[in-house]
């Protein structure tokens, strides 16, 4: 972030055994908050001073972006590790001028790639695309996406569920910056939003309130769980603080992406740096403060691939390394595994329809 943004059995099991050779990391074994041990909770600081981490795998390489200033760069590697140290290709510039150029995320649709970016000077902040048929190079000029209410719009992501292209951002309500909320809208092709946009979440809990001004719901992340139910995973709390953590939103079985009482948040941080502001069951980091806006490394990054139940799989975000002043000039990103954790209960009180939902909530680890 920026100074501004202060602001089928067989068929499943064949799936879980084709992702768990590809993709697993380690034995779930170790809770988060358990005494380290190397094997079971590594330090994956990598040397890579950055934030917002978004990557994807195709076939045997990962590949990463970053924003570089006036521009997006485009990283390849073996490993997400290796990722770090990989060299950094220049895939676009910002030749017209559009101003301070953040967090691009890169995604797959129909074999060819898009980068999604915000771009602008304060107020004007709104979300761009490029594209590609090759992830390093090819892309041509960004185009802005016609995003409904054209309001201040960052973070914004592409995803298909049930068929359905949808896209997800941070933004406010109208336009001064006194919250960033998760809204939601169709596309009708990886580069045209169709109809409204919806609100899912508000920075209302008092978890998501400890850091303000303004308060914060921003880089939200999709991924299906082993039900098949929708999760939009979040950042909260401003990120130049050190209570930036990770919570979820949960889509519950049958609901509709655009309903907003059809998604149930975490009672609490998931990850998290920061003890008062977890939610019950879930400890906080060992190793690193303030960590969010992470992504979900998926085969594609197409979230029809989101691994099963069992072990754990990867996932990077950034994070200041404990020990070290909390600033953004000190943010890296990691290498973390998440696992799925079931049977977990979100509760909210005094708002329309039940009250709880239980199903599958997600644990990180560093």
């Amino acid at each position: 972030m920026r100074p501004f943004r202060r602001s089928s059995v067989l068929g499943a099991l064949a799936l879980a055994g084709a992702l768990t050779a590809t993709l697993l990391l380690s034995s779930p074994d170790t809770a988060q908050g358990a005494p380290p041990t190397p094997e079971a909770t590594p330090a994956g600081q990598t040397s890579l001073r950055a934030a917002d981490p978004s990557v994807l795998r195709v076939g045997s390489t990962y590949v990463g972006v970053q924003s570089t200033g006036g521009g997006i760069a485009v990283r390849q590697a073996s490993s997400t590790d290796g990722l770090a140290t990989a060299p950094a290709r220049q895939v676009w510039s910002d030749t017209r001028g559009r101003g301070e150029v953040w967090a691009p995320e890169i995604v797959m649709d129909g074999g060819r790639y898009y980068i999604y970016f915000t771009a602008g000077v304060g107020a004007a902040h709104r979300m761009f695309v490029i594209s590609s048929a090759t992830s390093d190079s090819g892309y041509g000029a960004e185009t802005q996406l016609a995003l409904p209410d054209d309001k201040w719009a960052i973070d914004g992501t592409l995803f298909t569920f049930n068929g359905q292209r949808w896209f997800v951002w941070s933004g406010w309500a109208g336009d001064t910056n006194v919250e960033q909320n998760l809204y939601i809208a169709r596309m009708s092709s990886p580069t045209q939003p169709t109809g409204a946009r919806h609100i899912i979440s508000q920075p209302r809990e008092s978890w998501e309130r400890v850091v303000g001004n303004p308060f914060i719901n921003e880089s939200p992340e999709a991924i299906k769980d082993p039900n098949g139910q929708l999760h939009i995973v979040y950042s909260a709390n401003g990120s130049w603080s050190e209570q930036y953590c990770l919570a979820d939103l949960r889509l519950r079985a049958g609901g509709d992406p655009t309903h907003v009482w059809d998604w149930y948040k975490s009672n609490g941080c998931l990850f998290g740096s920061n003890r008062a502001t977890m939610m019950k069951g879930w400890d906080p980091t060992l190793y690193v403060n303030g960590p969010g806006h992470h992504t979900f490394v998926l085969l594609h990054g197409d979230i029809a691939t989101s691994p099963p139940a069992g072990p754990r799989f990867p996932s990077m975000f950034h994070a200041v390394p404990k020990g070290t002043p909390y600033a953004w000039a000190n943010r890296h990103w990691y290498t973390g595994t998440f696992t799925w954790w079931g049977n977990t209960t979100y509760s909210r009180a005094n708002v329309p329809g039940p009250n709880t939902d239980t199903g599958w909530s997600l644990k990180f680890f560093e």
